[in-house]
């Protein structure tokens, strides 16, 4: 027995036909207790929202902090007293830029639920959202309502960023390497994600989810995560399908090195934690993890930028098995759907740019020099006027090459279009979240559109189902991508030659 059925106002309501927040929950941890994620009120465009439960701050895996701090995430422990799942749990220090509304700590390592089940035996297909830098699972911008409304369980979660999820050093390759036979350190943050998912594995068939049909989606930062995920072998046969927003690049792009999914290799990272101990004056881990956690942060930042450690992933060849393009060259990814794709107006492309001809010029020889620079300037020419179009049709191409989706939402009320993150109100279907922008019918429209194509992603690994108006075909070749938003079906990546003369150079430099 899951779940027991809890008294209402009209008696008791059977087990088979209520929605889970008149339902106790039983986990392998303990009881828990849901609730209506909506009343009434600013429900957007959904259907089915009286049926909505959500469950907030459920651990996934123990404290973070003191003894278990850069270790690989350790199992949550069980609970006596039934779990009341009503607020959200602790968020990850680093994780947020300083909202007040969190309560930041170690112990930082909870998911929360929205499950559209009327019964734990429901088997829904269940879809794991993984959120860009800076950010937190109880960010409204990544509720799951909106998803849940399509009869799928949503499920976030909290990892750990900044130093406290990317250090590496020799003595924590050491630990490691007693653990795991693998002589390397640094990813936490990445084995946290991983822990995530083998939970929802393990347990989400108690929320009315099937843990046979488990999606993973990101956006930026979290691309890397669903990325990783795709990637590492540390993840086999746990998932269905991945959807990657603004976060998949050619793996020779220079940008790959900056942007959402750079990372970096063992022998730097280990560098950077030895300078990074020596930053906050200690000489051991040991001394390190008994230090506070704002010691902690203060000792990332220099006082010039290359002063500054950038935390990031490692190319540890354990949780993540070898370069991006290496994966891809021996066939490493796991071999399910992907979606993938960028906003229109990111990475380099800006809304309402203003640019001299003179500063593209300059941003020309430095991105390109040479005689690339002559042929990227013969196929983005420009004069005074055209000078900040031009840039922006350079990098939108760019972003292009090796996509599969093209996204093109512009919320109203702001001033810089397509922008990142632009596109995760539509996908998730969740605009009642945000409602600090004016959204117009036309918004709730796009939702919908985009949110079908992704719904049915999620269910059958095809975007395209019974409630799709516009054809999404899969990719034959790498001459069109979809366009969704402000715009609807296949177009060109770029004129032929613009194409070429991108693969050209990336064939030049270095692969990531």
């Amino acid at each position: 027995m899951r779940g027991i059925a809890l008294p209402v106002a009209l008696g008791l309501v059977p087990l088979a036909s209520a929605a889970l927040y008149d339902t106790i929950i039983e986990t392998k941890y303990g009881y828990v207790k849901g609730y209506p994620a909506f009343n009434s009120t600013n429900t957007g465009n959904m259907t089915n929202w009286k049926d909505i439960t959500v469950w907030k701050g459920i651990p996934f895996a123990a404290t973070t902090g003191g003894e278990n701090r850069w270790k690989s995430p350790q199992p949550a422990s069980a609970w006596n007293s039934t779990l009341d799942a009503r607020d959200w749990g602790p968020v990850c220090p680093s994780a947020t830029t300083g909202n007040n509304d969190f309560t930041i700590d170690e112990d930082c390592l909870n998911l929360n639920i929205w499950s559209p089940a009327n019964s734990v035996d429901a088997k829904l297909p269940v879809v794991m959202w993984s959120y860009p830098a800076e950010s937190t699972a109880a960010d409204p911008l990544f509720d799951g309502g909106g998803m849940a409304d399509k009869g799928i369980v949503f499920v976030n979660y909290n990892y750990r960023t900044g130093p406290f999820g990317w250090l590496a050093h020799p003595e924590l390759s050491e630990e490691f390497k007693k653990v795991t036979g693998s002589n390397s350190s640094g990813n936490w943050g990445m084995l946290d994600q991983f822990a995530a998912l083998k939970w929802i594995k393990a347990n989400i068939a108690d929320f009315g989810g099937d843990p046979n049909h488990i999606t993973v989606q990101g956006q930026s930062a979290g691309s890397a995560a669903t990325q990783h995920i795709l990637y590492s072998p540390l993840t086999k046969g746990l998932i269905v399908g991945a959807i990657i927003e603004s976060g998949v690049r050619d793996p020779h792009d220079p940008l790959c090195t900056s942007l959402a999914e750079a990372y970096g290799t063992l022998d730097t990272a280990l560098e950077d934690g030895v300078t990074y101990l020596s930053n906050i004056n200690v000489s051991s881990i040991a001394e390190a993890r008994i230090l506070t956690t704002e010691e902690l942060l203060n000792g990332a930042t220099g006082t010039t930028k290359e002063d500054t450690i950038m935390f990031e992933a490692t190319l540890d060849y354990y949780a993540m098995p070898d370069t991006y393009l290496n994966i891809l060259k021996k066939g490493l990814a796991h071999d399910v759907p992907v979606i993938t794709g960028n906003n229109k107006d990111e990475n380099g492309a800006t809304y309402g740019l203003e640019l001299t001809l003179e500063e593209y010029y300059e941003d020309l020889n430095e991105t390109y020099s040479g005689v690339w620079a002559d042929r990227f300037l013969e196929l983005y020419p420009a004069n005074e006027s055209t000078a900040a179009g031009a840039y922006n049709s350079m990098f939108t191409d760019r972003s292009k090459v090796g996509l599969e989706l093209l996204l093109g939402p512009r919320p109203p009320g702001q001033t810089s279009g397509a922008y990142h993150e632009s596109e995760i109100n539509y996908v998730l279907n969740n605009l009642y979240a945000t409602t600090d922008l004016p959204w117009k019918a036309e918004d709730y429209e796009i939702a919908k559109k985009m949110n079908d194509y992704w719904a049915n992603f999620i269910k059958t690994g095809n975007p395209n189902g019974a409630d799709t108006t516009v054809a999404w075909p899969a990719v034959s070749s790498k001459k069109q991508v979809q366009h969704v938003g402000d715009g609807w079906g296949q177009i060109p990546i770029a004129w032929s030659k613009k194409v070429t003369l991108f693969k050209e150079w990336f064939a030049t430099l270095v692969a990531y």
